[in-house]
């Protein structure tokens, strides 16, 4: 553990590679920030340019499979990197680790089509995808009343019709992964597939942009009688939650990680405006409620960083994590909106302005508490299992 924030002992064979990251990160991708933030063609050519970069340091795919062009980092090492790379929102698309998830998912169902078409693209970064699942007016947390719906057509395609929002990503992908309904009707349990979608398809359309407190990134999309190629059916049919669940286990894990980082960021930025801030009657951090942030800030750090490194080693063991993840996510999505309001505090107007990443690190950690699952669906599921097995 190192003695502020209680950071695992990282591998040693992992020690330098995880400076190199929070070095680039700190050094090039956090000033890019306002640019990335604000979209448009700017931010596609700066993040190319990280991305290029990120690539010349042999720091690219850090955790993506070794076959298809990543460094094949395993995840009991990656995730000591994965907190310094998810310091800032934009490290992940930087250090191209991003497409990790849509990779995964590709390699272990896809047909060996879509596997050879897509994988190594995504890896490279010259393709981006994202994932569908939430629609409008349907609970998130409840999969099972999906209404957007894929027929089956007499040459072996399919046709999706549906609408889904909060897609991360969506207006720049190239490829979205959609939960839909093939066999049944709401609120059936069986009959929900994925299925990967070509963004430039005929009746793909991006609605809307859905800012999550003021900032962009989530996008409500429509699919109006897209032709899915059969190929593109990822996994069995009617079997798209099992496949779900592998993805959210690990995608959970991996945002717990990043939230850690960023938590881990405010916390800095706190401290070094208790030691700097100076008054008439001395340094700002000399007063007891002060201190008290700081305090409660380093305990939640300190206790949740255990939590979210017992579901890394029960899942890089392949052992169930469904309690150790659920933990996990409460408490790091928690934390992170409790440390980054501590650090707003102690900035005072400070921290409410654009000179800072507290306000975008705040409204990250306050999101998170939904995004991901509600903080209500993982107490209650965690509690059910805890339950049973008593």
């Amino acid at each position: 553990m190192d003695g502020i924030t209680g950071m695992p002992q990282c591998p040693a064979d992992v020690v330098e590679l995880r400076h190199r990251v929070a070095e680039f990160v700190a050094g090039r991708v956090v000033p890019c920030e306002p640019v990335l933030d604000a979209g448009g063609p700017e931010a596609t050519a700066a993040l190319r340019r990280l991305q290029s970069e990120a690539k010349a340091e042999g720091l690219w795919a850090l955790p993506l499979p070794a076959g298809l062009g990543g460094q094949g980092l395993p995840l009991r090492s990656y995730a000591h990197v994965a907190e310094a790379e998810g310091a800032s929102d934009h490290g992940p698309a930087a250090l191209g680790s991003a497409s990790l998830l849509d990779v995964l998912m590709l390699w272990r169902r896809g047909s060996p089509a879509v596997r050879e078409r897509y994988a190594e693209r995504l890896v490279s970064g010259d393709m981006r995808a994202c994932y569908a699942m939430t629609e409008p007016e349907t609970p998130g947390t409840d999969p099972f009343l999906t209404t957007t719906r894929a027929v089956p057509e007499s040459d072996g395609s399919w046709r999706v019709d549906g609408r889904k929002w909060f897609t991360s990503g969506a207006a720049d992908a190239d490829l979205v992964t959609v939960l839909a309904r093939t066999d049944g009707a709401p609120p059936d349990r069986e009959g929900l597939s994925l299925f990967l979608v070509p963004t430039n398809s005929p009746g793909f359309r991006v609605v809307r942009e859905l800012p999550v407190l003021g900032a962009g990134g989530q996008w409500e999309i429509e699919l109006d009688g897209v032709v899915v190629d059969g190929g593109h059916l990822i996994g069995e049919r009617g079997k798209a939650l099992d496949v779900a669940a592998e993805r959210l286990q690990l995608g959970r894990t991996l945002r717990c990680l990043r939230w850690l980082g960023q938590a881990g960021r405010a916390f800095d930025l706190m401290r070094s405006r208790a030691t700097t801030r100076t008054r008439s009657r001395g340094p700002l951090g000399d007063l007891q409620l002060v201190q008290q942030q700081v305090f409660e800030s380093l305990l939640a750090l300190r206790t949740t960083r255990p939590l979210v490194y017992e579901a890394v080693a029960r899942l890089d063991a392949g052992l169930e994590a469904h309690v150790e993840v659920g933990l996990a996510k409460v408490a790091a999505a928690r934390t992170l909106q409790q440390v980054a309001d501590a650090a707003i505090q102690v900035h005072g107007a400070a921290g409410l302005g654009p000179d800072t990443a507290l306000p975008a690190l705040f409204r990250t950690g306050r999101a998170a508490r939904i995004l991901d699952g509600p903080d209500e669906l993982h107490i209650t599921s965690v509690a059910r299992r805890v339950l049973r097995t008593t």
